[in-house]
């Protein structure tokens, strides 16, 4: 039987800065639809994958919940068998959390409902799309920094729009806007990064007059204009002398929020004690440069995302942050942020590090299976009619492209669905092949096909990259669902296709956050004034 703790305690934990991790182990859709403050989106299917980077230190205490679907108990066994040593079950799930505290919808909230607290304490400057549009069209000493990632960038921008996702803002500027008469605006699709962006140029103190577009692409949308597509202009790598003025900035910043630096004996400190703390090692710089090299142990966290999205690194609230730059800007600014949002956060000196020239490609676990646990990729080509195959990718990338005839499963219900009669009927006398992107996924929940699968269940060895990297042809057009998909939920502020009322309602919703965080009463942010 698992162990249980109450919403009450779980909440106490929080209010005390003792170090705890909460994941929903539902899929995306249903917990973006409700969950708690600093609940972690970790579907049943992706624990093994996933979670010894959320949670590196296997003693550090983690709370699971799920809402009546009957994950929760599962999930506590898979995670003991990781062998973390303290699991608890939320008493009662979601529905007892919501009666003692605020349930919250969407993705990422805790750094969206930061960000609504910075633009009502600092009185951050924005400019609604109307005024931005005329500015463009009649001003030619203006910049606009777009904060978001390269990718969604080049999906859509407005005009004159470049790529400076939000982590390199304070250490690119002074190159991009090197006259203090030109005007720097900053977007984003919706408010968080723009509001962050701007408030760090800001911040900063730049010369220039910095204003964010009021709700992003979203409100450029809804105010009747148009995005371009497929922009790929992006900052270039700043000079010297643009990198001097940035350091002396993000140092000046930093020093007032109180964000620590240590050296390379520091940092062994911290290491030392990572037994008895949780630690991150969060390497800020672009993902290029960090592809290019790395400390040992330090991963990609681009410092704009990081501070966006802090929960796709870090579920274990309370745990220590280090981070790691080439020269003394981006892990500044980045750290300042993660202060003011309640994180324990350090600043390796920059030069204190060596990085490794070519790191080590990241290897694909088999999860200790054997070869007569898997098919080759060259098998099922040759012999289709011999196998059944359940792909466990996201739906997305299912849709993108599958293995002609594949059926899409639903990782938490992956169990549920190999054992429905629909399952029964398609493998009868046929072996069941599970796959995934890369294949991980799949052999991580082979025993969970199995105990319900009443034949034959193996994993596709590779994945669908390997199969189509033996010649398998790829299908996008012809989808065949196991059960509705719910495991993304579609965000109102990406892409180009979202209906109106949807891109509003997320709007509004954004607005109303400091007053859902005011009556929660857990968050522990700080904005420095």
């Amino acid at each position: 039987m698992p162990r249980f703790i109450s919403a009450e305690n779980l909440r106490r934990f929080w209010r005390e800065g003792r170090e705890v991790a909460l994941f929903d182990l539902r899929e995306e859709g249903p917990y973006a639809e409700a969950h708690p403050l600093w609940a972690v989106s970790l579907p049943l299917s992706e624990i093994e994958v996933r979670i010894e980077a959320l949670v590196p230190r296997r003693s550090a205490p983690i709370v699971v919940y799920d809402d009546g679907e009957g994950f929760a108990a599962a999930g506590a066994a898979r995670i003991a068998a990781l062998g973390y040593a303290d699991v608890a079950v939320l008493e009662g799930g979601l529905a007892a959390y919501a009666r003692v505290g605020e349930v919250y919808r969407d993705v990422n909230v805790p750094s969206k409902a930061f960000g609504e607290l910075v633009e009502s304490i600092r009185h951050t400057p924005s400019l609604p799309a109307p005024e931005i549009k005329a500015i463009l069209e009649r001003e030619p000493n203006v910049v606009v920094l777009d904060s978001r990632r390269y990718e969604e960038f080049t999906t859509m921008a407005i005009p004159r729009g470049q790529s400076v996702p939000g982590g390199e803002l304070v250490y690119r500027v002074h190159d991009l806007a090197p006259s203090p008469d030109t005007l720097v605006i900053v977007n984003c699709a919706g408010r968080t990064r723009s509001i962050i962006g701007t408030q760090s140029l800001v911040n900063a103190c730049i010369p220039n007059r910095v204003v964010a577009l009021r709700n992003g692409t979203i409100g450029w949308t809804l105010a009747g204009l148009e995005v371009e597509t497929g922009r790929t202009l992006r900052a270039p790598e700043p000079s010297e002398a643009g990198k001097a003025r940035a350091r002396a900035a993000a140092a000046r910043w930093a020093d007032k929020v109180g964000v620590p630096v240590i050296d390379a004996a520091g940092l062994d400190r911290l290491i030392a004690d990572s037994d008895r703390r949780t630690l991150h090692r969060l390497d800020v710089r672009t993902p290029e440069e960090h592809a290019a090299g790395h400390p040992e142990g330090f991963v990609s966290a681009p410092g704009g995302q990081l501070v966006q999205a802090t929960d796709e690194w870090v579920a274990v609230r309370g745990a220590r942050l280090v981070l790691y730059d080439t020269d003394g800007v981006r892990a500044r600014m980045t750290a300042s942020w993660l202060v003011q949002l309640g994180w324990e956060t350090y600043v390796v000196e920059a030069g204190a590090l060596a990085a490794d020239a070519r790191p080590a490609p990241r290897k694909v676990r088999d999860f200790g299976l054997g070869p007569d646990d898997f098919v080759a990729p060259a098998t099922l080509l040759a012999e289709p009619s011999r196998f059944v195959v359940f792909d466990l990718a996201r739906s997305p990338a299912y849709r993108k492209g599958h293995i002609r005839g594949a059926w899409h499963a639903s990782g938490p219900r992956l169990a549920d669905q190999v054992a429905g009669e629909q399952a029964r009927g398609l493998a009868a006398g046929r072996t069941l092949v599970l796959t995934s992107p890369d294949g991980e996924l799949a052999a991580a929940n082979l025993a969970v096909a199995r105990a319900a699968a009443s034949g034959d269940v193996r994993v596709l060895a590779g994945g669908t990259a390997a199969y189509a990297a033996a010649g398998g042809r790829l299908d996008s057009q012809e989808a065949h669902w196991l059960g509705v998909p719910d495991d993304i939920y579609k965000r109102p502020y990406e892409g180009t296709d979202n209906p109106r009322a949807a891109m509003q309602g997320y709007i509004d919703w954004e607005l109303q956050l400091v007053a859902q965080l005011a009556n929660d009463g857990i968050a522990g942010f700080h904005v420095v004034r």
